[in-house]
């Protein structure tokens, strides 16, 4: 039951899915910064009516609304590199190892190839014959 329910969390299907997840959590809160702290103050300036940071006051003077906030949405974007960054660390190359050990490769990675001599086709570079042209291949120097 163990070993299933861990071949099951290992297969390449269930990883990409989790971390899709975890990406698209960490993008929307980049977009709800982006939302909260730049669109809503344009919106809130056509409306009449000074919060310390980095950005500009776009109607009176002191009125939070009207406050195009740079620094906040600065900040969320350094929040989703660092996220970003720490998910790949503490998910992906570990996964990346281990399915490498496993023989499998994920995540993009081309298996290494070398073109076959007759017909030109690429071939994996462990190949011992074309499986385009049948023909024999020289060992791997």
């Amino acid at each position: 039951m163990i070993k299933g329910f861990r071949d099951f969390v290992m297969r390449g299907d269930v990883i990409t899915v989790a971390v899709g997840l975890v990406v698209a959590l960490a993008f929307s809160n980049l977009v709800e910064a982006f939302t909260n702290n730049v669109i809503n103050p344009l919106v809130a300036a056509a409306q009449p009516g000074t919060k310390l940071g980095l950005g500009w006051q776009l109607g009176d003077a002191g009125n939070k609304a009207t406050f195009l906030d740079i620094g906040s949405f600065i900040g969320a974007i350094i929040y989703f590199l660092v996220f970003m960054a720490t998910v790949y660390v503490a998910i992906v190359v570990p996964y990346r190892h281990i399915q490498k050990r496993r023989g499998v490769t994920v995540f993009g990675e081309e298996p290494a190839t070398k073109a076959c001599p007759q017909c030109m086709s690429d071939i994996p570079e462990a190949a011992q014959k074309c499986k385009y042209c049948a023909s024999e291949q020289p060992a791997a120097a």
